[in-house]
């Protein structure tokens, strides 16, 4: 079984060697992950500069190749470049903080595991919900226990999981729950100061919404304990509007489409 590893914090973060740990056993591993925290980049990818790569030995643990870029050029590049062999696998994690709700767009981590499922690998996300004490190690004890379910039901080529493990503070979680992503967005608050050439400096800020005000979904499986597990896909046609939007009387062509005045000419 061969497994590609990434995530969005960086090849170098607690995480990804929890979740390498937890899985370096079953399998050929490699990780490929970016140089640097990339959080919330979504799936954005590198066009229009070139990307440095080199090898890196992280902590005495595993070798890897460390990429100039962001999770979703990780997984690109190495399937494309960098492996000898297309993985069986991609696994992206164990991200610091829950990716629930609409942050599931925003998400690198989740990012990375899409790219895998664009190229017809089963992928999963890990995530682990800030706290006091984040326990990746128990974290990658979970990781590993979902991921092997997940091999042994066989899942369809594109499989994408998204799974957020709740704080771990107060011990293992409950159980698992499996929830629609919901449609929570956060509490969003800019911080302002004033720069000193006179511009104005803003700091986005917020907090996840409570929870239970959202019940069956991620972020309130999250909020009772339980991981969440959330079967995801990228097609993103809205199908029930689209037949509403043909029926909206479009233009057959555009000929006798009048064009706009010029700049500063009154209309």
């Amino acid at each position: 079984m061969r497994i590609l590893v990434t995530n969005d914090d960086g090849i170098l973060a607690p995480g990804i060697e929890a979740l390498y740990r937890a899985v370096a056993d079953l399998g050929e591993v490699e990780v490929v992950a970016p140089e640097t925290p990339q959080s919330a980049v979504g799936h954005a990818i590198t066009v229009r500069t070139p990307m440095l790569v080199h090898r890196v030995h992280v902590n005495k643990t595993f070798h890897g190749w460390s990429v100039d870029g962001r999770p979703a050029d990780c997984v690109k590049l190495a399937i494309v470049e960098l492996l000898d062999h297309k993985p069986d696998f991609v696994l992206s994690g164990i991200n610091h903080g829950v990716n629930t709700g609409v942050n599931v767009l925003y998400s690198g981590t989740v990012a990375g595991a899409a790219e895998g499922c664009f190229f017809g690998i089963p992928s999963i996300a890990f995530s682990l919900e800030l706290s006091d004490e984040l326990d990746f190690e128990r974290a990658g004890a979970i990781a590993r226990r979902i991921f092997l379910h997940y091999v042994e039901n066989k899942p369809p080529a594109g499989t994408c999981l998204n799974v957020n493990i709740p704080a771990l503070d107060a011990g293992w979680p409950l159980g698992i729950r499996c929830t629609p992503q919901g449609l929570t967005v956060m509490e969003d608050a800019y911080r302002s100061e004033d720069a000193e050439d006179g511009r104005k400096l803003y700091w986005l800020d917020g907090r996840l919404p409570d929870g239970n005000r959202y019940p069956d979904t991620d972020l309130h499986a999250i909020r009772q304990r339980y991981v969440a597990i959330t079967p995801l896909r990228f097609e993103l046609t809205d199908r029930g509007m689209l037949k509403q939007v043909e029926q909206w009387g479009w233009p057959d062509g555009f000929e006798d489409s009048p064009l706009p005045p010029p700049p500063g000419q009154d209309r």
